[in-house]
């Protein structure tokens, strides 16, 4: 099963969850899968990797010079593995624009891989361009995380269109998991505002488990950890293990 992580906003917590969601789907001994598709790099940089030292990665994966076995490493965590990223990557959108079939080229890639992961989670980049688009062509769900902040459902009118029109053009099975509430505090009139607000809009689809701002949460990336390996007690930690059993519990 193949999950987008996706909002063009920056700032609202997708590689957070990617990282995270991905470590608690791990943990479950499920084998997983994250790929890191923002040439921003925080998921890769993330599991202590350092994109300088790469000869290796997605990017060479999308123009065909290297294959899923030379480019996919392992990672502290159990039965997780990553397709690490590089800022090369930002050139990828102007290399593949003539490129045949470009939204379908990820997809084709992670289709040979389909026997190897229970779980791939594709981390987006705050923008709806080729690489999205590419994710969300790949995918069979998509997560959206919200901040529980001022302005959230800002801008995310275009992104639902773009998922409507992928699904109608180009991949007919992908649906929206559900939304996915973050950087909630507990302490402010506002962040139970904005969660009643996206609840009245999205009803249903949004998931039950809300992500706290939390500082373990913030720390973990830069000791190149997910929360789970930098301190598993942590609210931050316990909600995405939360979040990964109430994806096991749907059945996906």
């Amino acid at each position: 099963m193949i999950i987008s992580i996706a909002n063009q906003k920056g700032g609202v917590g997708k590689t957070t969850t990617a990282v995270n969601l991905a470590a608690s789907l791990a943990i479950s001994e499920r084998k997983t899968l994250i790929v890191d598709i923002d040439p921003q790099c925080n998921a890769t940089t993330s599991f202590g990797i350092t994109y300088s030292g790469l000869y290796a990665h997605l990017y060479h994966m999308l123009i065909g010079n290297k294959d899923a076995r030379e480019v996919i490493r392992k990672t502290e965590v159990p039965y997780l593995d990553i397709v690490p990223t590089h800022p090369d990557l930002i050139g990828a959108e102007v290399e593949l624009l003539d490129a045949e079939n470009r939204e379908f080229i990820l997809k084709n890639i992670l289709g040979r891989l389909e026997n190897t992961y229970k779980y791939t989670i594709i981390d987006c980049p705050p923008s709806l361009g080729l690489l999205t688009i590419n994710a969300l062509v790949a995918s069979d769900f998509v997560i959206i995380p919200l901040q529980c902040e001022y302005f959230a459902l800002e801008g995310l009118a275009m992104l639902l269109r773009t998922i409507t029109v992928i699904k109608r053009r180009l991949n007919p099975k992908l649906e929206t998991m559900g939304v996915l509430l973050t950087m909630f505090d507990k302490r402010t009139n506002l962040s139970f505002r904005v969660m009643d607000e996206v609840k009245g809009y999205f009803n249903d689809s949004v998931f039950k488990t809300v992500i706290p701002r939390n500082v373990k949460l913030s720390e973990a990336p830069s000791y190149g950890k997910p929360a789970l390996l930098y301190d598993i007690c942590s609210k931050g930690a316990e909600s995405y293990l939360e979040l990964a059993s109430e994806i096991l519990e749907k059945g996906a």
